[in-house]
């Protein structure tokens, strides 16, 4: 007895939590900007961001 394959796909949203590329993907965007303001701020304040938050 053969079983015959399904016609349609069924269309599954990715959840936008936990681990997956929408997640990864968001996370690495916003170490980016963070790291770009970091520099900045270094930069602009001629102080290290350790400095600037009051913690040396």
């Amino acid at each position: 007895m053969t079983q015959t394959q399904p016609s349609v796909t069924p269309k599954l949203e990715e959840p936008k939590f936990g681990f997956n590329e929408y997640a990864e993907r968001l996370n690495g965007r916003a170490a980016m900007i963070g790291f770009i303001l970091m520099v900045a701020i270094e930069y602009f304040t001629n102080q290290g961001v350790l400095t600037w938050l009051g913690l040396k």
